[in-house]
């Protein structure tokens, strides 16, 4: 039962992931850069901080008896993921979502999936049992599929005039997309290596009475902490760039509804750490 439950959990954390951008189309007058930015406090600082406040007795206490290595690496990763989201609306913008999402979201479930393992010496664990064995055929299929999409999207272009092209993808550019896929597909993978490389920061959670289900919450704030340092640091340039920053001035519904959209994509992360 408790297998079943966790897989349910982990199936709900992606429907988070997915919709979780729907409150911004109730967005009006704000710039992307002001959104995101509110999006990204909420989601990546507030409330992952304050759901390890309300479930780690000594949060901070946990995270300063760790190795500072430990906590650095999982921020690293988190700026990582950052980076990777950050190049993701440019893999859209060159590649159109279907073509864009298959190689991106590829990408990063089989780095996710196969460099943790290999990279702390444990690949072994890649074919210990049946479950394993089937996660990495599952992954050599998904491999499979990104190259599928990708020679599709190659003869695709071939097929398809200069003006039949910028119809469908405004930017249409195959190679400046699969380079960028590549990269953010990769560099989105650093929120898994993040979260599987703080084993210690749990140990040290469950030695100060949190719950076994809730351990990972302490190192959940870590990984996001970093990637917001990254979020931050473009949003506020944009806001520079576009002289935007009026926008938090505005007393409309902007700051809930990006504020919603944050937590709503948090909990994906949220449901996987517990289930």
């Amino acid at each position: 039962m408790s297998s079943t439950l966790g897989t349910v959990i982990c199936a709900l954390g992606g429907v988070a992931g997915a919709v979780f951008a729907l409150p911004f189309r109730g967005i009006r007058g704000w710039k992307y850069e002001s959104y995101w930015l509110v999006y990204a406090i909420a989601g990546l600082v507030l409330f992952p901080l304050a759901l390890g406040l309300a479930t780690c007795p000594d949060l901070f206490g946990v995270i300063g008896s760790v190795p500072s290595g430990t906590v650095v690496r999982c921020a690293l990763f988190g700026a990582l993921w950052g980076l990777g989201g950050l190049t993701w609306g440019l893999m859209i913008r060159y590649l159109g979502i279907g073509l864009g999402l298959a190689i991106g979201c590829g990408l990063c479930s089989a780095t996710g999936t196969l460099i943790p393992p290999i990279a702390t010496g444990h690949a072994a664990d890649l074919v210990a049992d049946k479950a394993a064995v089937v996660t990495l055929v599952s992954v050599v299929v998904s491999l499979a599929g990104i190259v599928l999409v990708g020679l599709a999207g190659k003869f695709k272009e071939g097929e398809l005039s200069e003006e039949a092209k910028k119809k469908a993808v405004a930017e249409f550019d195959f190679r400046k997309g699969m380079l960028v896929a590549l990269f953010s597909g990769i560099a989105s993978a650093g929120m898994n290596f993040g979260l599987q490389g703080g084993k210690a920061i749990e140990e040290a959670a469950l030695a100060a009475g949190t719950d076994s289900a809730w351990c990972g919450i302490p190192v959940l704030v870590i990984v996001l902490l970093g990637g917001f340092a990254v979020n931050a640091v473009w949003c506020l340039r944009q806001n520079a760039k576009n002289r935007s920053f009026g926008d938090y001035r505005n007393a409309n519904a902007g700051w809930f509804l990006a504020a919603l959209a944050g937590v709503v994509w948090a909990m994906q992360f949220v449901c996987q750490k517990i289930g």
